[in-house]
C-alpha cells in the first residue's frame, strides 16, 4: 500500500496513471500501451465475418474480406490486440436470413468467437438482431443500411449487442435531398429496387426533399425486382413522365445494367439531374469504366479520395500495394470494424462482452474514412460520407468524384427518439 492509500495497481485500474492512459470521452481515462494487456485478457480474440461469398453478389464477399484480413495482418504485425493476437474467420452468407443466423450459432457455439462483424442484407441483419441479444455477443455491421436495424432493435428493443459502423439509409435518401434541394430539378422520379430498402429510401428522399424545397414535385415510381435484367420498361415509364430529376438506389449488377440501357434509351440526354446513392461502389465504377456518364451525382458508405487526409491517403495506397485494387466502401468498414474492436478492447481492458459493448458506446476513433462516433444511444457510426459529379480522370480508368458536397451528418441522421417532432431532418436551431 503507498502513502496516500492507493496500491500502483490500483492507480493504473482507476486510470490516474496519465503517461500511460488516454483520455476517451470527458474527463475518463482508459488504459492503453503498456498496461493495455492485463492478465486477464486471454488469447486470441476472435472474430466471425460473415458476407456475400457466392453468386452474383460474391464480389462484395471479396471486397469485404481484402480490409478485414488487412486489418488482421496490420493489428498482429504491431502486437495484436491487448497484447493477444486477432483471429477472423469468414464464412458465405448468402442472401438468405436462415444462413445468416446459422452461421452467427456457428461463430459462437462452435468456434468460439468473441465478436461478429459483416452482413450485406438488411433483412438478414434485422433476423440476426434478436440471435445476438440471445447469444450475448457483439456484432458490427458493415454494410446493411436499415435505419431500422439501430431505431427499433437497438433504440426501442433495447438490444444492445448490435452497432453499425457503416451510414444507413439517412445517407442514402436524406442526405440526398439535401443535395438536390441545390439543383434546379423540380420534378423528381425513381426508378429503385422493390423492396423495403428501395421503398425505405425514396420515403426519405420525398419526406426530406419536400420539406426542404415545398412544391417539389414525384411524379413517376418504377420498382424492379431483385435480379431485373431487363429495365426498359422502367425506363420507358420514367422517360414518359418527363421528370426533371432520377433518383435510384439501384446498385451492384443491376446497377450497371440499368445505366447501360439508360444510356442506349438517350435517358441522360433527356432527364439532365441523376442522383445515385449507391453509384459510388467500387463495382459499379469498375465495372462501368468510360460508360459511367459525366455530371451525374454518385455516393457510397465511402469513397477512396474522402478524405483527402493522410491517413485514408495512406491506407489506399496500402491497400492498393496489398491487393493491387481500389478499396470498395465495405473494405473500409471491414478493415475499420476491426480497430473498433481493438480499441474497444484495449479501453475496456477485457474482451468481455459487457465491457466492450460500454466501450464502444459513445466511442470515438480515427479510420480511413475520418473520424467515426457510436452514437450512444442507437450504436450507429456517424462520420462523413462525399457526394460527387461524376467526371474523367486521366489517372484512373473508371470516372471518379469532381465536384464533392458533404452534408454532416449531423444535419440528415435520423435523431433519437426517431419520433415526433424534431426526430427527422431538417432540423430547427
Amino acid at each position: 500500500m503507498s502513502k496516500n492509500g492507493f496500491t500502483r495497481r490500483q492507480f493504473v485500474k482507476a486510470g490516474l496513471l496519465t503517461s500511460a492512459g488516454a483520455a476517451v470521452g470527458a474527463g475518463v481515462l482508459k488504459p492503453t500501451g503498456l498496461w493495455a494487456a492485463p492478465a486477464k485478457i486471454k488469447g486470441p480474440v476472435k472474430v466471425g465475418y460473415q458476407a456475400i461469398m457466392s453468386g452474383t453478389l460474391a464480389g462484395y464477399g471479396e471486397f469485404h474480406k481484402m480490409g478485414a484480413t488487412m486489418a488482421m495482418e496490420e493489428i498482429n504485425k504491431a502486437g495484436g490486440i491487448a497484447g493477444v493476437p486477432l483471429e477472423v474467420e469468414f464464412r458465405d452468407s448468402t442472401l438468405k436470413k436462415p444462413q445468416a443466423i446459422k452461421n452467427a450459432r456457428y461463430f459462437v457455439d462452435s468456434w468460439g468467437a468473441d465478436f461478429l462483424a459483416g452482413v450485406d442484407s438488411s433483412g438478414q441483419a434485422l433476423a440476426l438482431a434478436p440471435v445476438m441479444a440471445q447469444l450475448g455477443k457483439p456484432l458490427m455491421v458493415t454494410h446493411a443500411a436499415t435505419e431500422k436495424l439501430t431505431e427499433i432493435e437497438v433504440f426501442k428493443k433495447g438490444i444492445k449487442e448490435i452497432f453499425r459502423i457503416c451510414t444507413p439509409t439517412y445517407q442514402d435518401g436524406n442526405a440526398a435531398a439535401f443535395v438536390a434541394q441545390g439543383l434546379p430539378a423540380k420534378k423528381w422520379a425513381t426508378i429503385s429496387p422493390k423492396y423495403e430498402y428501395g421503398y425505405t429510401c425514396w420515403k426519405m428522399f420525398k419526406g426530406t426533399l419536400g420539406k426542404l424545397k415545398p412544391g417539389t414535385e414525384f411524379v413517376a415510381e418504377s420498382w424492379a425486382p431483385f435480379g431485373t435484367t431487363d429495365f426498359r420498361p422502367h425506363i420507358n415509364t420514367i422517360m414518359d413522365a418527363k421528370p426533371d430529376g432520377l433518383y435510384s438506389v439501384e446498385w451492384a449488377g443491376e446497377l450497371i445494367t440499368m445505366i447501360k440501357q439508360a444510356k442506349q434509351a438517350g435517358l441522360f440526354k433527356q432527364i439532365k439531374h441523376i442522383m445515385l446513392p449507391v453509384g459510388a461502389a467500387m463495382d459499379v465504377l469498375e465495372g462501368l469504366g468510360s460508360e459511367m456518364p459525366d455530371g451525374v451525382w454518385i455516393s457510397g458508405r465511402y469513397f477512396f479520395m474522402f478524405p483527402n487526409d493522410q491517413r485514408n491517403i495512406d491506407w489506399v495506397a496500402r491497400f492498393r500495394k496489398r491487393w493491387n485494387h481500389y478499396p470498395a466502401y465495405v473494405s473500409e468498414t471491414g478493415y475499420s470494424a476491426m480497430f473498433a474492436y481493438k480499441q474497444a478492447v484495449e479501453a475496456a481492458g477485457s474482451k468481455e462482452a459487457k465491457a466492450v459493448i460500454g466501450a464502444l458506446e459513445g466511442m470515438k476513433m480515427g479510420s480511413p474514412a475520418g473520424e467515426r462516433v457510436f452514437r450512444k444511444e442507437d450504436h450507429q457510426a456517424m462520420y462523413e460520407v462525399p457526394w460527387g459529379l461524376t467526371a474523367s480522370n486521366p489517372k484512373y480508368p473508371f470516372k471518379v468524384m469532381g465536384k464533392q458536397v458533404v452534408i454532416p451528418p449531423v444535419e440528415f441522421f435520423n435523431r433519437p427518439p426517431f419520433e415526433g417532432p424534431g426526430t427527422h431532418p431538417p432540423f430547427k436551431g
